[in-house]
């Protein structure tokens, strides 16, 4: 097992993460046998004489290879739904969102109507460097035609995609003017932080959107940004984050934690999986106000980062229940490259409450989600019940439960207002991302030169607008819903100017804009007044 000395905990921990829903939370580790494993040797034994009879005996020929993964599959699957097996041409992919970075050619690029077109050059990255633009269409890369033939993002990507130093020949058309280029691919940055912005004066709102290895840094600099710009008060964005690196969360505890306080520990089988990991030091935001929010697709790390603040008293969760996942795996080394991600423990917050959710039953596990929805969860916080088996009680004597997720302290049911047929179609068409990259290419000088501040503050999406972007979206062959277009005009509006502002200002333009349609992150902003209460219930 591979250890490292943790001078900010003064323990030794294992080096843990976790890979989201899939995958869930890892401690690194090496294969190793361990001793009086004869019975072991008579169960392979055993398979290794059938696999044997099948090659050389079945009436057709079969590729063992094929059948050895769905036998390992099949047999992970009997154990729990976060074991896998990862094989090697998939083990690199399967780590990739968690590296911090990759290697590429450094655009984020969309497809409209058949043509690869290039949203932005990544800052930093190759194609900036060499002066590749936003609007510019890629067209040929290498000796391959993109153009017109159906393409898909994942075309793209393996086309563009690449180990770092190696050559790539890219055609682009800028206007009506063809360019070659030869673009070296280099680390491109993928940021697991989306945002750090001042929502007033004393009001801080940071989103988090995975915990990847350059998390922590990516947080810590967005704070320390925050409280230089006056920031009194938090609002920390989990909602959606399906989880990374265990010890990036556990960095984010501790910044919020006084010293001596329990952040999360773990019991497997083995004593070699057992860990504690305690708050240290002065952290970088221990006093103001706070309050996390979480929704169903928060899990793992997530999870463990907000049942740390629950159960110390330090902050208020609000949204709806997360997603129950407190089942830690180890990634083990396979001989031909592959990788076995095995559970070998639980992780507990600090009172001791395991929030992993009931598996037993497979098909029920994975319908999870669904059947909250419709036994009315996600409207309805008193359709949720507890066993009171497994109630806890925080320091302040606040109860808490365990047994399935991280229940807020405030629940925010969803909002179906929020929802339309017709928007998530001009979107999955591209029609509302090719129409706002129209407009801001179009409208760029004047917008930026009044600023950001202006632009939210005055900017209105008007009615012509929308009939401009009906129009796009039936170019893309989307049958326009002008009844729900008229009924949820601001929910369109909202999203138009979010779009817009992402291709002008990135995400410190979109974040402000478009959590105007977030219900949860609405209500936090009321809350505040209410933590001292909330979060002490020795004084009320």
């Amino acid at each position: 097992m591979t250890e490292y000395k943790n001078t900010k905990y003064q323990i030794r921990l294992p080096i843990v993460l976790c890979l989201g829903l899939a995958a869930g939370v890892f401690i690194g580790a090496s294969l190793t046998s361990r001793k009086g494993s004869g019975e072991v040797g008579k169960d392979v034994q055993k398979f290794r004489d059938v696999l044997t009879h099948i090659q050389n005996e079945y009436v057709d020929t079969v590729n063992s290879g094929v059948l050895l993964d769905d036998a390992i599959n099949h047999m992970l699957n009997t154990l729990d739904p976060h074991s896998a097996y990862i094989p090697a041409a998939d083990r690199l992919a399967a780590n990739e969102d968690l590296r911090g970075n990759f290697d590429g050619i450094g655009v984020e690029f969309n497809i409209f109507r058949d043509t690869i077109v290039v949203v932005s050059a990544l800052s930093g990255g190759p194609s900036e460097a060499l002066g590749i633009q936003s609007g510019d269409k890629i067209i040929k890369v290498d000796d391959k035609i993109l153009a017109g033939i159906g393409v898909t993002s994942a075309d793209v990507m393996k086309a563009l995609k690449g180990p770092k130093g190696t050559e790539v020949n890219v055609t682009i058309l800028r206007r009506k003017e063809k360019i070659d280029y030869k673009i070296i691919r280099n680390k491109i940055p993928q940021y697991s932080v989306d945002v750090g912005y001042m929502v007033d004066s004393e009001i801080g709102y940071i989103k988090v959107n995975r915990f990847a290895a350059t998390t922590f840094d990516e947080f810590h600099e967005s704070l320390k940004s925050l409280k230089e710009k006056g920031m009194k008060k938090l609002v920390l964005d989990l909602q959606g984050n399906p989880g990374g690196y265990m010890n990036m969360a556990i960095d984010m505890a501790d910044d919020f934690l006084s010293t001596g306080k329990k952040i999360v520990f773990t019991n497997g089988k083995e004593k070699k999986y057992n860990s504690d990991a305690m708050s240290t030091a002065r952290g970088e935001f221990e006093q103001g106000d706070l309050i996390v929010l979480m929704n169903e697709g928060s899990a793992s790390a997530s999870e463990i980062l907000a049942g740390s603040l629950q159960d110390n008293d330090r902050a208020l969760i609000v949204g709806r229940r997360s997603f129950g996942k407190g089942l830690v795996q180890s990634p083990f080394d396979l001989s031909d490259g592959s990788e076995l991600r095995l559970t070998i423990s639980r992780y507990y917050t600090p009172t001791g409450r395991s929030i992993q959710k009931p598996y037993e039953d497979g098909d029920e596990y994975s319908r999870d989600i669904i059947s909250r929805y419709n036994h009315g969860e996600f409207f309805h916080a008193d359709s949720i019940h507890f066993n009171d088996t497994l109630k806890y009680t925080t320091p302040n004597g606040r109860t808490v439960y365990g047994g399935g997720g991280i229940m807020p302290d405030y629940f925010v049911p969803l909002d179906t207002t929020l929802n339309s047929h017709y928007l998530n179609e001009l979107y999955t068409s591209t029609s509302i991302q090719e129409y706002t990259f129209g407009y801001a290419e179009a409208n760029k000088e004047q917008l930026v030169k009044k600023g950001f501040d202006h632009y939210l503050k005055h900017f209105s999406v008007t009615d012509q607008m929308l009939a401009n972007l009906v129009k796009v979206g039936e170019r893309n062959k989307i049958k326009p819903d002008q009844i729900e277009l008229r009924n949820k005009k601001r929910l369109f509006q909202v999203h138009v100017k979010a779009q817009i502002a992402r291709k002008l200002w990135g995400n410190e333009g979109f974040f402000p804009v478009i959590n105007d349609t977030n219900e949860i992150f609405l209500q936090a902003l009321k809350l505040f007044d209410r933590i001292p209460a909330e979060l002490d219930h020795t004084k009320m």
